[in-house]
């Protein structure tokens, strides 16, 4: 089957019922969202006032345990009014009590959906950077302070330039993120494109890839070197939607005919952590060992497209990092 390029089809897979079934879809994410997020943001509260370590690794636990229940409603949602096939492949290893970084293609909000559905009980609760602005999204917002998402201040380069005391802020709220995810077992999360993909952007962007934007390495590096030790695998997600333009009202219409979510597990050797910003043969070769997994995505895009089953990894396993002999530039 040949993905389509526009929602065009994914209309088709409704019916006259889909805005009504998406009116209750809807609703349904709202109450859940509003009944967990009051005592998420409560315990938020006990987590400020009794910082004390020993405190604060129980207001975690009962946190993700609330928050756990909010994606168990969102799926039983998701059962009641989509009628979305999926096809889910993952490695058989995973573990509830591991330590993860998850890095996934980006199309849609709907994707963040997608990985708490596939992830759900086998991986520990993810938490995502996201966009400061999203801090004033009413209710959910406030409910991802609460659970210790990290907001993340995006500067442009000419900004930067005039205000170079900005330079590494992102770096330093990665950091203090990265110290309060150590508490806990837990599954960071990075879009790792850095926003949503369109023709638009890939143009402008002047991508290689046919299914991609460019991928971004100095965030998932940081992350990697500031929880060096205890991050146990990578997971390396390509989400790929029976449509290339989805919105998430077809979603909740369940005007999406189907979904494919192919995940394999890398690992983390030593050649992946290192100083991202001050060694710049490190940089190169996180850069060069980022390109080719996002070369290997592309591929595995297009062949979910086009016909069903996995997208299986490289016959061998993926070679460490060689180190990148960079020549000194002539004065």
């Amino acid at each position: 089957m040949t993905l389509t390029g526009s929602s065009e089809e994914n209309k088709a897979a409704g019916s006259v019922f889909a805005p009504i079934r998406g009116i209750l879809s809807l609703l349904g994410y709202g109450l859940n969202t509003l009944f967990w997020a009051i005592p998420i943001l409560f315990l938020a509260f006990f987590k400020r006032l009794l910082p004390r370590p020993r405190w604060r690794r129980i207001w975690d636990r009962l946190q993700n345990a609330m928050a756990d229940l909010w994606i168990a409603a969102n799926i039983i949602n998701h059962r009641v009014f989509s009628r979305t096939q999926w096809d889910i492949r993952l490695p058989g290893d995973l573990d509830r009590n591991g330590w993860y970084l998850v890095i996934a293609n980006h199309r849609s909000w709907v994707d963040i959906l997608v990985l708490q559905r596939i992830f759900y009980r086998k991986i520990p609760f993810l938490k995502f950077f996201l966009k400061k602005e999203l801090f004033w999204l009413p209710i959910l917002g406030q409910a991802w302070w609460a659970l210790d998402f990290p907001f993340m201040k995006r500067y442009s380069k000419g900004y930067l330039k005039k205000h170079p005391e900005r330079i590494g802020k992102d770096f330093d709220i990665t950091r203090k993120a990265c110290e309060r995810f150590k508490k806990v077992p837990i599954s960071v999360m990075s879009f790792v494109e850095g926003t949503r993909f369109s023709e638009k952007k890939q143009g402008s962007q002047k991508s290689p890839y046919r299914s991609l934007l460019r991928p971004r390495a100095g965030g998932v590096a940081y992350v990697l070197s500031a929880m060096n030790g205890q991050l146990r695998q990578v997971l390396d997600v390509t989400i790929v939607y029976s449509a290339q333009r989805i919105s998430f009202w077809d979603f909740v219409c369940g005007r999406v005919s189907q979904i494919r979510v192919n995940v394999r597990s890398l690992p983390i050797t030593e050649t992946l952590v290192g100083d991202y910003a001050r060694d710049r043969a490190f940089r190169l070769q996180f850069q060069q060992w980022l390109n080719g997994l996002w070369e290997e995505k592309d591929a595995c895009i297009q062949e979910l497209q086009n016909k069903p089953g996995r997208c299986l990894p490289p016959a061998s396993p993926l070679p460490a990092v060689q180190p990148v002999q960079v020549q000194a530039r002539s004065q």
